[in-house]
């Protein structure tokens, strides 16, 4: 299946090219959009379930402490995940839920109280949800888009905004797929628009694409919304404008790719994939510290 499909999207690659295309640099983040573990009461290593597996090391129920969690809400082997079988927590991103759950919502949290740290549970999942939207949406605000759009997208982000600062009451009843729902809509005709001066994009959107082969494929301006590329072979490919929101990229080969100007990459995504010196990114996009040293 990888071969054929990385036969048939190489296939239109020069004339894909012609066009200008919009610069997709997301500005970095403000600070209450990045995670800040010194102001977090270690939230993403106590209330999500870990399973043994390519991720974990280990097996961790809902609501315990992972074993390596130190009296100080610091991870004990931080500078050794990668090696001793912890990706998975190095390519996690609260987008800056944690230190508001604890700063915020439940000022004073200390993990230790049961009570407490169970109604955060029900809070905590809501607001990275709901955090990870604002990323997305300003990400969305940073390209050349009509006024009329920008001004759609301005309102979701104060809208969503608003609802992070809510009681944990309210946080407690949102229905998040019902806000993800409203926001996707300008979300997905943001990246359409940028996407506008490329002839036919393929629309890979929910692809299974797990370990195909797409080396040098041209995905440019490919709509790969929620697709799982696990383990995906896209060394030298062309991703160009390609919209990746939410694509499931573990141990996706992306050395040699171009990502310039690629659509809603989060710095997540890039720490979860594989590249090198090679691999071209945006300016002021960080280069993970693994794809350098082959960690």
């Amino acid at each position: 299946m990888g071969g054929r499909l990385r036969r048939r999207l190489g296939a239109r690659a020069r004339a894909d090219r012609a066009g200008g295309a919009l610069s997709a640099v997301v500005p970095e983040a403000p600070d209450h959009l990045q995670a800040d573990c010194t102001r977090c009461a270690a939230l993403c290593c106590v209330v999500p379930a870990f399973s043994r597996g390519a991720d974990f090391a280990l097996d961790k129920p809902a609501g315990t402490p992972c074993p390596n969690l130190t009296a100080d809400d610091r991870c004990g082997v931080h500078d050794r995940l990668r090696p001793l079988g912890f990706p998975g927590c190095v390519v996690y991103d609260c987008f800056g839920a944690g230190q508001h759950v604890t700063g915020a919502v439940f000022p004073g949290l200390d993990r230790r109280d049961r009570t407490a740290l169970h109604q955060v549970s029900t809070v905590f999942p809501v607001v990275r949800a709901l955090q990870e939207l604002r990323w997305l949406v300003r990400a969305a605000r940073a390209l050349e888009l009509p006024a009329g759009l920008a001004a759609e997208l301005a309102a979701a982000e104060e809208d969503l905004a608003t609802r992070v600062a809510r009681s944990a009451a309210e946080l407690r009843g949102t229905d998040v797929d019902a806000v993800r729902g409203r926001v996707n809509g300008p979300l997905t005709r943001a990246g359409a628009h940028a996407r506008r001066s490329v002839r036919r994009p393929r629309d890979l959107r929910g692809a299974d694409l797990v370990g195909a082969d797409l080396r040098g494929a041209d995905l440019r301006g490919a709509v790969l919304r929620g697709a799982v590329l696990l383990g995906a072979d896209l060394r030298r490919a062309d991703l160009g404008l390609a919209d990746l929101t939410g694509a499931d990229t573990r141990g996706a080969r992306l050395e040699g790719a171009d990502l310039r100007r690629s659509l809603f990459v989060t710095p997540a995504q890039l720490e979860a994939a594989r590249g090198d010196a090679a691999t071209r990114l945006d300016d002021g996009v960080a280069r993970p510290a693994h794809w350098t040293t082959g960690a």
